[in-house]
């Protein structure tokens, strides 16, 4: 049980690590390039990195239940993501507008919490 664990959590690492540099990527692209605001751009690229995320999840990190139902299965992990989102905006928000950190590095520990609050929720709901 412990060594399940422990290599879920390896592959739930390297696919959070390619898909924090899809979602810096386009963060900065969008923000630096297209000329969007960092919370659209921070919106824009988390979405992405999501669709992303939930395939190679699916794949290679998680168990779930029974496979017939992707679209159900799915659905649980956008809504997941939503609140995962909410809180990547939120921290985002509070660390460039009131502690004054520059938006590239406020993101980099927005992904830290959300790394932590989606592996729990993920593991809870789509595992059960």
């Amino acid at each position: 049980m412990k060594n399940k664990l422990i290599g879920q959590i390896v592959r739930f690492s390297l696919v959070g690590f390619l898909c924090f540099f899809i979602d810096y990527g386009l963060l900065l692209a969008l923000t630096e390039l297209a000329g969007f605001h960092y919370l659209v751009s921070g919106a824009l690229s988390f979405a992405v990195s999501v669709v992303v995320n939930y395939l190679l999840s699916m794949k290679f990190v998680y168990e779930a239940r029974a496979r017939e139902n992707r679209t159900g299965e799915f659905i649980t992990f956008v809504l997941l993501s939503l609140v995962g989102l909410l809180i990547n905006q939120l921290v985002m928000w509070v660390a460039v507008e009131f502690l004054g950190i520059w938006y590239q590095l406020a993101k980099i520990g927005a992904t830290a919490i959300v790394m932590v609050y989606n592996f729990v929720s993920r593991k809870i709901i789509i595992e059960r």
